[in-house]
């Protein structure tokens, strides 16, 4: 039976938010243990369930912690969380809590698998036809090499493979342009060794305007840019957002036109809804590593903990290691 670690403390919203998707994710998984870690007396509504032992964790913490601080924050539920995994071979850990504290520390303690020179942090994006796209590295390193940009792709690959189940996933790179010369000298290198060892799937360059079409299954960028892509994609949707519900309002004829063609963006709203995809997953590591929305809700974080029982139960870890 599968273990996975939980912080309790690290969400925008609090622990009732990771306490409810803990409760929800145990209605649909059954082989699954918790290890609930967090303040004991916002932890009740966990208490006597024999599927979840609490740890109590007195503080929390902060979303500036440095990399340096959060190895030094031992009393916190995102170090003790991270420790736990490491000390009794968990199968996956998982936090809502500051992204750059927890994938640190999650590197530091877990380690980076053998032949595996940077870490990588993935997440499905929404595309137009409804089917998701895995991008990596969306923010885990700042500067990456063409070398780390092919273990990328062959990391995005695997997760693709067992994520969305798709056998053969299609595999790009993110550039300027889709000529095979376009691109920042890492991309280009990165582009040649792909080509040159027929990486399977590669099939070139995708520009940032066509990302997100749904023809790309695994989208390979350095973690600056990604990031970059990342914050522009979601400052986008709501700003698109906000202005189609600001035209709907104007009058009473845009309110009836709404009335009329309200399931068209109802089904519009599903398909970019990031709750669904959970969180992003931290690639290259000896170890399951999730890092939920920190704004996540309890039906996102339910959504986290089964990206991770996901991720475990394939043994990403094994598949990594062993090249496939």
């Amino acid at each position: 039976m599968l273990t996975l670690v939980v912080d309790c403390m690290g969400s925008d919203a609090g622990s009732s938010v990771t306490v409810q998707g803990i409760l929800d994710f145990l209605k649909i998984n059954n082989e699954c243990n918790i290890i609930a870690v967090g303040k004991k007396e916002e932890l009740t509504l966990l208490e006597g369930n024999p599927k979840i032992e609490i740890v109590d964790a007195r503080d929390v913490a902060p979303m500036t912690i440095s990399p340096l601080e959060v190895m030094r924050a031992r009393e916190s539920s995102l170090y003790k969380a991270v420790n736990i995994m490491r000390e009794r071979k968990c199968d996956g850990v998982i936090s809502a809590g500051s992204t750059g504290g927890f994938l640190s520390c999650a590197t530091i303690k877990l380690k980076m698998i053998e032949g595996i020179s940077r870490a990588a942090l993935v997440s499905p994006f929404p595309t137009k036809d409804g089917t998701p796209t895995a991008i990596l590295d969306i923010g885990a390193s700042n500067e990456n090499t063409a070398d780390q940009l092919v273990q990328f792709a062959r990391m995005g690959r695997l997760y693709c493979q067992h994520v969305f189940d798709i056998k053969e996933p299609k595999v790009y790179l993110l550039s300027n342009g889709l000529e095979d010369e376009k691109g920042s000298p890492e991309v280009k290198e990165a582009h040649r060794l792909l080509k040159e060892s027929n990486f399977p799937g590669f099939k070139g360059n995708v520009e940032a305007r066509d990302a997100l079409d749904g023809h790309c299954d695994v989208i390979v960028t350095g973690g600056f840019t990604g990031n970059v892509f990342l914050k522009s994609s979601e400052g986008m949707a709501k700003m698109m957002s906000s202005m189609i519900k600001k035209a709907f309002k104007r009058n009473i004829f845009s309110k009836i036109g709404y009335l009329l063609s309200h399931k068209g963006f109802d089904d519009m709203k599903e398909k970019m809804d990031y709750h669904s995809y959970g969180g992003a997953i931290l690639l290259g590591v000896n170890g399951v590593v999730v890092k939920a929305h920190g704004s996540a809700n309890a039906y996102s974080f339910k959504c986290a903990l089964n990206v991770a029982y996901r991720m475990a139960k394939n043994d990403i870890v094994s598949l990594l290691k062993k090249g496939e």
